[in-house]
């Protein structure tokens, strides 16, 4: 009886040991199941927060590339305006000058006349040059804020790439 007991025994002492074996294996699986469940939702929500700044920083591009069109046509209007100011008061002296030059006091009244309204003339285009040079330095402080934004966004990608590494 004692042999039986014994032999009783030795048989359920390893299927107890098997069992709190088979719990430290079921254990560990669970908690490298729960670690990959973890790391599988990290990657999906990085994986959109890069797709979500890609965004933003494509828009900023957009913003940034149509400022830079609108100075460019600004700058464009500005030199233009500046060339015909320069003319119109290049011209306007020139008549001043046969105004006072001239011979014939009809031609010299003539040219007067005409000396004062191309001044005039040149006068209000240096108001619309006034107001194109105002325009310009608006948009440049926008383009500079503008690419500010830019270079936040891009800093926000570095940051999720190097976390992204890390891992």
């Amino acid at each position: 009886m004692v042999a039986a007991a014994f032999a009783i025994g030795a048989a359920v002492m390893p299927l107890s040991g098997q069992q709190t074996g088979n719990q430290d294996v079921l254990s560990a699986l669970l908690t490298e199941v729960r670690g990959l469940r973890l790391a599988m939702e990290q990657m999906s929500s990085a994986g959109a927060r890069v797709q979500l700044a890609m965004g933003r920083l494509q828009l900023q591009e957009q913003r940034v590339n149509t400022l830079l069109r609108r100075l460019d046509t600004v700058r464009e209007q500005r030199l233009g305006i500046e060339r015909e100011v320069s003319s119109l008061r290049d011209e306007a002296q020139r008549m001043e000058e046969a105004s006072e030059s001239g011979t014939n006091p009809e031609e010299r009244k003539v040219a007067a006349a005409q000396s004062r309204a191309l001044r005039a003339a040149a006068d209000q285009r240096a108001v619309d040059l006034q107001r194109l040079v105002a325009e310009e330095a608006e948009m440049s402080g926008g383009i500079a804020a503008e690419q500010g934004r830019w270079s936040e966004i891009n800093k926000a990608l570095e940051e999720l790439e190097r976390t992204l590494t890390r891992r």
